[in-house]
């Protein structure tokens, strides 16, 4: 079994969210597509973030950046207004 499931990952990308409010993610894309920019920015040379990495892979630590909330994902509509 993979550890964390895209269940426990969205649990945690969305905690915080209040009870009524658009959640972060909604779907696993929008997981797969934030962990594979995380990924492309580790490696073109972006220092990983996790406290513990347990594989060296670029996707593996990406995953463990989003589990252990290191990387916020930004909903498309707030990044636009920024």
């Amino acid at each position: 079994m993979i550890h964390p499931s895209y269940v426990e990952l969205m649990k945690v990308v969305n905690e915080g969210v209040e009870i009524g409010e658009e959640p972060v993610v909604n779907s696993r894309y929008s997981l797969v597509i934030a962990a594979a920019k995380r990924a492309r920015q580790i490696i073109a040379g972006d220092e990983p973030m996790a406290d513990k990495v347990t594989c060296p892979k670029p996707l593996s630590i990406a995953v463990e950046e989003l589990y252990e909330g290191k990387v916020k994902i930004i909903p498309e509509s707030q990044s636009e207004e920024e």
